[in-house]
């Protein structure tokens, strides 16, 4: 993402392109004010300044205190939809970057107070410990030139959801019940699909790929998917052989769901019996100046025990893929793919090493756009924030893949 735009002259032909932008992906809004002040809060977004909380913001631009009172109810109350925004923003920008994969994650705001909705003492990876904190789970299209939002759902516990008074004070809407962290994910996922945007296989770390019920609500509504699973996963090896058990008795059930013929085993315990030859030093990733890095990754066909043996669904071989660098004493990764069988090695290892960059995005996202910096009790407000920050962000992407021609000397 480039710098945000400084206020001075030079600016003005990029605040045009700026209005016209946001004019493009607001039409959607019914009401002129709604426009006007969703132009207002991605233009204080996009300048360079401090804290990009409302008071500030609208301070460093010299807005009245009626247009303050406007634009806050704007973010904390207006009923309009975050998804039509960042759907319109998506749709514009998202065939420019190239995309190569869908990435899922969470990132943790940290707060004071226990009044913000869906804030409690909880892990996130972001603070790296237990703290004070929010939970927000967004997807993001990933390219080869560039990034995108393609939708956030702030995590809300289960005390939170449990608690009538609380809802109502952070304007949390009646019918919305605790969902786990996949749950909101596979949700945002499968409403982005519906866009017209390039989809991409999905990617997400082991908080996610742990999750059997993601991974195969994902297949089950035509994703493809490569995410990371931990050392005790367990699966069925190559060797496993799958049938149905005969009916025992002549009144009795017909079986209809594959036994393996084995017991499951950890990936881990795979990984620590494959051949040597099974071992393969291949590209995972492009540094910033063009030179491939490598690793030692092997790949074996396998089926996740979970679905077959708690679910009683029938058995669907997959990539797990393990990467055990040279002179480590243990693997480093694993991963579960659904790509198809005849899918490059290169590619999935690629894939399995491209998730990292939503960890850029996130820093981006905060440090020149003010991700966290919202700081309303609105339920709906903290989604209508990252709506706008989702547009700021779009926008500044398009400037950088389509710059202006240069001024005649």
């Amino acid at each position: 993402m480039e710098a945000a735009l400084a206020p001075e002259a030079p600016a003005v032909g990029a605040r045009e392109r700026l209005v016209a932008f946001v004019e493009g992906v607001t039409v959607g809004f019914s009401l002129r004010r709604r426009r006007e002040n969703a132009l207002l809060y991605v233009r204080g977004l996009v300048e360079q300044g401090g804290r990009k909380s409302l008071q500030p913001t609208l301070f460093r631009l010299e807005e009245t205190p009626a247009r303050y009172e406007s634009v806050q109810q704007f973010l904390a109350d207006s009923p309009w939809d975050p998804a039509v925004l960042i759907r319109a923003c998506a749709e514009r920008v998202a065939p420019e970057i190239g995309v190569t994969a869908w990435v899922v994650d969470d990132t943790g705001v940290k707060k004071d107070g226990q009044h913000s909705p869906g804030v409690k003492r909880q892990w996130s990876g972001t603070l790296g410990k237990v703290d004070n904190c929010q939970i927000a789970v967004s997807v993001h299209a990933v390219g080869a030139r560039g990034t995108l939002p393609l939708g956030w759902a702030l995590y809300l516990p289960e005390e939170w959801c449990d608690d009538l008074e609380r809802r109502r004070k952070a304007k949390i809407p009646d019918e919305l019940c605790f969902r786990t962290k996949p749950q909101l994910a596979a949700a945002l996922a499968g409403e982005a699909a519906g866009w017209e945007i390039p989809t991409a296989p999905v990617l997400a770390d082991a908080a996610y790929g742990d999750s059997a019920a993601f991974r195969t609500g994902l297949d089950e509504d035509g994703f493809e998917y490569l995410v990371a699973v931990g050392p005790q996963t367990g699966i069925f090896g190559p060797e496993t052989s799958f049938t149905v058990p005969a009916r025992t008795g002549a009144t009795g059930r017909p079986r209809t769901v594959a036994r393996p013929d084995r017991r499951q085993e950890p990936v881990r315990a795979l990984a620590e019996r494959l051949p040597a030859e099974a071992w393969l030093d291949l590209p995972c990733r492009t540094t910033p100046a063009g030179e491939d890095v490598t690793s030692r990754f092997a790949f074996v066909r396998v089926v996740a025990s979970h679905p077959v043996l708690r679910d009683h669904l029938p058995p669907r071989w997959e990539w797990l893929i393990i990467e055990w660098p040279q002179g480590e004493e243990a693997p480093s990764d694993y991963w579960l793919s659904n790509l198809g069988e005849e899918e490059s090695c290169e590619r999935l290892a690629r894939l399995a090493r491209l998730r990292w960059t939503v960890e850029l995005d996130y820093r981006q996202l905060k440090g020149e756009l003010g991700l966290d910096h919202y700081e309303g009790r609105s339920y709906l407000g903290f989604h209508h924030h990252t709506a706008l920050v989702t547009c700021a962000h779009a926008f500044l992407t398009e400037e950088r893949l389509c710059p202006p021609a240069p001024r005649p000397a």
